[in-house]
């Protein structure tokens, strides 16, 4: 199946085009007249961390997404607006203090009740937050929440998780139904079940198992549904295995990956758009509410420059965008100057950050052998990267603090060989974790053997090394500390100097390749 991508402006035109066609012939005479045909629409977004536009303004942004929600409504008001997970964090300004208090997706509820979204379901970056921090974006929502496997655990029990406005309490929802309905009486109910990624544990959160739990809640549905699709935030192979599973769902619009897609599992279509509404799927649905057939017709919008903004949604993106602007000229002059363009993408994501050597965990570790240049190598661990995504084309200094959210300091760290080695070795060994170490100048041959610079590292030498001031605290490696017998010295950057913000390090780095 060949996906197309289509400009908004195109996707509009043509959506309005045959929807005013539909509804001159659905409402000729007096009175409308039954064709038993119920069409909708659902737009799919999924991976939204940013509610700006990208790239200089090249890509994404919510105002951009609430403008063509807003134009097909106009249009259809049956249309629904859904996100498959993923968008409570990671975010630069989801950690900056407002109020004495971490913002902490609080920015994105706002902008997502103005789109007024319809329906979400968990991602595994739900659970970053801390318990009571999502409680509070549970309760800030307009919009449902949907998710058959994840349970909240409270004392010991397993229980829904909920919202709270007004003093109402709502259960997060196995599954939700929408009444579609047309002018001329032909109704419809959609169903919609959704089922989360167990890849970020966490003790408040109890995972079910995602294929026994999809199954349930589609059973249930087949109760009360006319149509019944997938909202999903798991990995494309788990999406595959759900279709084999339930071969009679027709769509199962998903998350996790960050790129868009549309595949066929058998006769179930799997949509995936691109991370941070660098595009958005649009579905038609038409029914017919006799023969019980379903004609979808899925198209990937472009959002980008030629895209208006909502001019509402567009105030609240811009004050959000006023707090971190404040914030980050703390640190740096000018946060949105332009850097480097990065002709092939930086691999930022989770899987690649925890599990193998990435292009980005080279440009960061290679900016801290620029402010030590006296160091011999260097490294960082790939948890440190938290954007989860991957960037292209025009960077500015704040994407850097977008890729390293929480900052910190680089250090310069004399130290035994022998210890060295234990720790590259215990990095390999967690592999898949953030304590995986990216690194610079180091290699590894067959046999296991750690060189540095293409020398083997001898166990009685002592070696300067750059590594982010995180790992010195024996957090991810235990016994990486500057109380190691081992460690001979550790040099901390003064204030003034780039080093004391690793940030600041890779702006530095970047800026000195023009």
């Amino acid at each position: 199946m060949k996906l197309r991508l289509l400009s908004s402006a195109l996707i509009v035109f043509l959506l309005t085009t045959f929807l005013a066609g539909c509804s001159v012939r659905k409402n000729t005479g007096t009175a409308p007249v039954s064709d038993g045909l119920v069409t909708f629409k659902i737009i799919q977004l999924n991976d939204i961390y940013e509610i700006e536009p990208l790239n200089d303004g090249e890509y994404g942004g919510m105002a951009r997404v609430a403008h063509v929600a807003d134009s097909i409504r106009k249009v259809n008001p049956n249309t629904l607006l859904f996100l498959a997970g993923d968008f409570l964090n990671p975010s630069l300004l989801g950690t900056i203090k407002l109020n004495g208090e971490r913002i902490r997706g609080k920015q994105m509820v706002e902008v997502m009740n103005a789109l007024k979204f319809d329906l979400v379901t968990f991602g595994n970056h739900e659970f970053d937050l801390k318990e009571n921090e999502l409680q509070k974006r549970l309760n800030e929502s307009e919009f449902e929440w949907t998710s058959a496997n994840t349970r909240h655990v409270v004392n010991g029990t397993l229980q829904p998780f909920y919202s709270e406005i007004n003093g109402k309490r709502t259960n997060v929802s196995d599954y939700a139904t929408f009444q579609i309905s047309e002018p001329d009486g032909d109704q419809a109910i959609l169903g919609i079940f959704s089922v989360t990624i167990d890849s970020n544990p966490q003790d408040f959160v109890h995972y079910a198992n995602i294929y026994d739990e999809a199954e349930r809640a589609y059973k249930n549905l087949q109760k009360e549904a006319d149509i019944t699709l997938g909202l999903t935030h798991v990995s494309l192979e788990q999406d595959r295995n759900i279709a084999k599973r339930l071969p009679e769902v027709p769509l199962l619009m998903g998350g996790h990956e960050h790129y868009n897609m549309l595949i066929k599992e058998g006769s179930t279509i799997i949509t995936k758009a691109d991370a941070n509404a660098k595009t958005i799927f649009v579905h038609t649905f038409i029914y017919n509410i006799h023969s019980k057939d379903l004609n979808i017709d899925s198209q990937l919008v472009a959002i980008d420059r030629s895209v208006n903004s909502h001019p509402e949604v567009e105030k609240i993106v811009n004050r959000w965008s006023r707090v971190l602007e404040d914030n980050l000229k703390e640190i740096v002059d000018n946060p949105n100057e332009i850097i480097y363009n990065a002709e092939i993408p930086w691999d930022g994501t989770d899987e690649s950050s925890r599990a193998k050597q990435t292009n980005l965990g080279e440009i960061i570790t290679k900016s801290m052998l620029f402010v030590f240049p006296e160091a011999e190598a260097a490294f960082v661990n790939g948890g440190s990267i938290r954007i989860d995504d991957r960037l292209s084309g025009a960077i500015s200094s704040k994407d850097i603090f977008r890729i390293l959210l929480f900052g910190g300091s680089v250090v310069k760290v004399d130290l035994k060989g022998s210890l060295l080695k234990q720790v590259l070795d215990y990095g390999m060994e967690s592999r898949g974790t953030g304590a995986y170490l990216q690194r610079t100048n180091f290699s590894r041959d067959g046999g296991g053997q750690w060189n540095i610079n293409h020398i083997p590292i001898d166990p009685e030498k002592i070696y300067t090394i750059a590594m982010s001031d995180f790992l010195l605290r024996g957090l991810d490696i235990p016994f990486l500390t500057s109380e190691h017998e081992d460690v001979i010295k550790v040099y901390h950057p003064k204030e003034n100097e780039n080093a004391a913000d690793i940030r600041k390090t890779i702006i530095a780095y970047l800026k000195s390749l023009h």
